[in-house]
């Protein structure tokens, strides 16, 4: 799968690798949610370290996480993008939802 999360409780860290499109944003979001829902995270740290392409499915799929962190009144914070999926990510507005932080 790629995508390895790790947890503590209170941060939830989801480190994504490959090609994120349709396909694959489909089971990254099930694996993630299924460390949120219902939880007590207050942190989601998204780490595209080792993200190799990103479409549009990977802005909803941040844009997914967000709502589902505020449920806790918790943050996003993005994390080792590219500069161009940091620009992909800019140009969407993520900025205003997710603390972005360049690779």
């Amino acid at each position: 799968m790629p995508i390895r999360i790790e947890s503590d409780g209170q941060t939830v860290t989801a480190y994504l690798s490959g090609e994120i499109d349709h396909h694959s944003a489909v089971a990254m979001r099930q694996a993630i949610d299924a460390h949120l829902v219902g939880g007590n995270a207050t942190l989601l740290i998204m780490d595209f370290t080792d993200v190799t392409f990103m479409d549009s499915s990977g802005i909803g799929l941040v844009m997914g996480r967000y709502r589902q962190i505020k449920y806790n009144d918790g943050e996003l914070h993005i994390q080792g993008t590219s500069p161009h999926i940091y620009k992909v990510m800019r140009i969407a507005g993520l900025e205003r939802l997710a603390v972005i932080e360049k690779g």
